[in-house]
């Protein structure tokens, strides 16, 4: 299993569309990525820090593959500059990715 992780820093006067990500662009990407291999996606809403703070972030994504090979596929497939190019639609954040598979 692989992971690609997608987090959205919070910052003051950022715009993200919770409803649009939900609604519409996670079901894109599920229709873009799984015939490549994407099995999962898990998406966490910011509500706090550890100390009771601001979330750092807004949103957290995970998509989770088959392997290595699936999610290299997926994110070099046709349709992943679809997939990127609809952020624009619901967030002026920049994200932050990182892939990651599970520890042994």
């Amino acid at each position: 299993m692989a992971v690609f992780t997608v987090l959205y820093p919070a910052r003051d006067g950022a715009k993200f569309d919770h409803d649009y990500y939900r609604d519409i662009h996670i079901p894109l990407a599920r229709e873009a990525f799984a015939p490549t291999g994407l099995t999962d996606v898990q998406v966490l809403r910011g509500l706090s820090s550890g100390d009771g703070g601001p979330a750092p972030f807004v949103t957290i994504a995970h998509l989770f593959f088959r392997d290595a090979e699936a999610m290299q596929a997926s994110l070099t497939s046709a349709r992943a500059p679809e997939v990127m190019a609809d952020v624009a639609n619901f967030t002026d954040i920049q994200p932050i990715a990182q892939i990651s598979v599970a520890a042994d």
